[in-house]
């Protein structure tokens, strides 16, 4: 069996590609993995995880677990993930067996809110200003130094709004910081713009890159509700875009999927944030491509050629958050709609229990 350690080789059929985390997108991965021949095998501390109802093989560990890491990595090809926090020590109980894709490098710059903002600033990429916090004199300084309004983030493991607080000049400083539980933070200022939009781009072991069309963002409580493509941008905002995750991708020397959140205002772009893995606000190219983004990742990882990332329809993706999950029924009659249901035993407010495409005519 060609090994994945050896990245001219592709992985043949019957390949195992690992997998941290059995969510919903471990879960769509294990299902664009069979489609094309290959296996997954996830590791995930929890109990019946989604992925795990249509994985090959699921390991129940902890992550500090060093004998499960390690009968994990040694059943697998190439290892992936579908989350970022993965911890540091687990990494390096898994990286002297098997590869992992994306590398280290992609994975230790989005986990720090900090060093991710410099690294894209560094690229030359326009970013929000940001000050480091660490107690409540340097968030006074921050303020100094970028006014407000701002937006206060703990550095490490914020997602969906959660671990952020917003800052006017009439906030509790106090307050705000035991809101993010005094963890390390950032302060990032608040600037103006038209819309989100996120570009989904994948790069090959041998340095191929293929980007899907931007999707515009619409939140709701820090959650993300719906993703419409094509997004109303410009042409060369669109090219901007996509060049930006291009240069990402190559900066970090990159292989497997790629998600970049951007903010639009007039024909300037900032870069919101990163995300090493397949990413929400692609779970339009499901219905609106042949290859989708789930397929394109497990490619990549697997150092097979990328698909063609073409959209074929234009598409609104709908986050089925909480008890919307009961609407699946109705949805069922509705001519256009794809749906897409992650499997998990409970309902809970602002939880993301599956989605849907809408095809738009």
């Amino acid at each position: 069996m060609a090994k994945a350690s050896d990245p001219t080789e592709a992985l043949p059929l019957g390949g195992v590609i690992g997998v941290l985390g059995g969510g919903q997108l471990g879960r769509m991965l294990s299902v664009a993995a069979s489609r094309l021949g290959l296996r997954c095998h996830i590791f995930e501390p929890g109990q019946d995880p989604p992925a795990g109802h249509v994985a090959h093989q699921v390991t129940t560990a902890d992550y500090g677990d060093s004998s499960a890491l390690v009968s994990f990595a040694k059943s697998v090809d190439v290892i992936t993930y579908e989350f970022e926090n993965v911890p540091a020590d687990a990494l390096d109980e898994l990286e002297s067996i098997a590869p992992i894709r994306p590398g280290r490098n992609a994975l230790a710059t989005s986990q720090d809110r900090i060093v991710e903002k410099q690294f894209l600033a560094d690229l030359g990429l326009g970013v929000a200003p940001f000050a480091p916090v660490d107690d409540l004199s340097s968030l006074e300084q921050a303020i100094a130094t970028i006014g407000t309004p701002a937006i206060l983030k703990t550095r490490r493991f914020g997602y969906d709004g959660k671990g952020q607080v917003r800052i006017s000049k009439d906030s509790d400083l106090d307050a705000a910081l035991s809101s993010v539980a005094h963890a390390p933070a950032v302060l990032e200022g608040m600037i103006p713009f038209d819309s989100e939009i996120s570009v989904i781009a994948a790069r090959s072991t041998t340095g191929e890159v293929a980007c899907f069309d931007p999707g515009q963002n619409i939140h709701i409580d820090g959650i993300l509700a719906t993703t419409t493509v094509p997004a109303p941008i410009s042409d060369s905002v669109r090219t901007e875009a996509l060049k930006a995750a291009s240069q990402i991708l190559e900066a970090l020397d990159y292989v497997g999927v790629l998600g970049v959140e951007l903010f639009v205002s007039g024909d300037d772009l900032l870069v919101n944030e990163i995300a090493p893995r397949v990413h929400n606000s692609g779970h339009w190219t499901q219905n609106g491509c042949v290859v989708d983004q789930f397929e394109q990742h497990i490619r990549a990882v697997a150092g097979w050629p990328l698909g063609n990332p073409a959209r074929h329809s234009d598409v609104v993706m709908e986050n089925l958050i909480g008890v919307e999950i009961d609407d699946v029924a109705a949805l069922t009659t509705e001519a256009g709609v794809g749906i897409h249901v992650y499997g998990k035993a409970e309902t809970k407010p602002g939880r993301k229990m599956g989605h849907i495409n809408r095809l738009q005519r």
